[in-house]
């Protein structure tokens, strides 16, 4: 491991020295030094908050802990999924069952008050933030242009673009999902100290709102285009609608990208702990209804979790969706295996954060079924 960051260590030295002829960005590469040199590697950690900068999102002045289930951690879970969670390094495991906490499980020294970087389950968090915008006002509904807000996209095919295409994944953005490549522009919104800046040089090459198209550069245009229409930093929304009255029990880190420019990673990088991720499932769940109060309308939530596109029936606004043996679920997804799972029908939420993964099989991580599975074998659902 060390010889591998000697390794990286050495090419980012090379690389600034030849800046100019390779033709790489500068900053970008400060900041990357900057962050092999803090972290002793090259690749995302469930960890990073420690070593970013980060705002503040404090618990709930009216803090909600979950019931704990009549049959509490009876059932033990199966062969399998213990295989997996020590094989792919699972720090927490939970299954709400009737919005009680049914099973409960940690590894490695985390606990229920730990902090574990959200990755891209951060962009269901946003997209609710956007359907909540909608309810106060400060948009007409999802079909309000980007263009209205951030003035840069008033021209050509971004004139069409709208809030709806970028929570639904469809804004037809220059952008490559590329997680092994440290130069590429997803690894440079996550290291970037400049990263609205970086959204900024994106440009819509493809017709917006006609296709799925996966990319953290719409979370993030979305969170701006937010931030513009109410004035407020995203993480704030974030508190005063939903980490507040739904009861969260623990603060949260947002990741941002410099103290200089103070913005929030609103496509990754909140950081929380598995029983406050599951409160989002549970509002969804209840078709934006916490506790007898509406947090958001029951038909944005309606239109979140299911298909906008046919061709595409496996995302939404803001959520993966699918089917298991015949049930319907709506999920939050990071890319190291941080699921919230919700089975609506069954009245169950799974929730599940660790360090690895598997590798996709149809856009699905083949991890993702086997948690559900073995689930399902432990409550007896199959």
């Amino acid at each position: 491991m060390r010889n591998k960051f000697y390794i990286i260590f050495g090419l980012i030295i090379a690389l600034l020295v030849f800046d100019r002829i390779i033709k790489v960005d500068g900053h970008y590469l400060i900041d990357l030094f900057k962050t092999v040199s803090k972290t002793h590697r090259a690749k995302a950690d469930i960890a990073d908050y420690k070593f970013f900068d980060n705002i503040d999102v404090p618990k709930s002045k009216n803090p909600q802990p979950w019931p704990i289930h009549s049959s509490f951690n009876i059932i033990k879970p199966t062969e399998k999924l213990n295989a997996v969670n020590e094989e792919l390094g699972t720090i927490a495991f939970l299954i709400i069952k009737n919005d009680s906490i049914w099973y409960e499980k940690y590894n490695d020294g985390y606990g229920p008050k730990s902090y574990s970087n959200s990755f891209s389950m951060a962009k269901s968090i946003v997209s609710a933030i956007m359907g909540r915008a909608i309810d106060e006002g400060y948009f007409s509904g999802i079909d309000d242009k980007v263009g209205d807000y951030i003035p840069e996209y008033k021209k050509g095919l971004a004139s069409s673009l709208t809030i709806g295409d970028l929570s639904s994944m469809s804004s037809g953005m220059q952008w490559d999902e590329n997680y092994s490549n440290i130069f590429g522009v997803t690894a440079k919104s996550y290291l970037t100290s400049e990263l609205n800046a970086l959204i900024r040089s994106r440009t819509i090459i493809e017709v917006p709102g006609k296709e799925f198209k996966y990319s953290s550069g719409n979370t993030q245009l979305l969170a701006m285009t937010i931030e513009k229409a109410t004035d407020r930093k995203i993480s704030e929304l974030a508190y005063d609608w939903f980490w507040n009255p739904m009861g969260a029990e623990n603060n949260a880190l947002w990741q941002i990208d410099s103290k200089k420019n103070n913005s929030e990673k609103a496509f990754c990088c909140f950081n929380s702990n598995a029983r406050d991720f599951a409160r989002l499932g549970k509002l969804y769940k209840n078709s934006g209804n916490w506790q007898g109060n509406k947090i958001l309308d029951s038909s944005f939530v309606s239109q979140s979790i299911n298909p906008r596109f046919k061709k595409s029936p496996e995302y939404g606004y803001g959520f993966w969706l699918g089917e298991f043996k015949g049930n319907s679920f709506f999920a939050m997804r990071g890319i190291l295996g941080q699921y919230v799972i919700v089975f609506p029908d069954k009245n169950i939420i799974l929730v599940r954060l660790g360090e690895r993964n598997l590798e996709k099989i149809n856009n699905r991580p083949k991890d993702f079924d086997i948690y559900i599975e073995e689930a399902f074998k432990m409550l007896k659902l199959t």
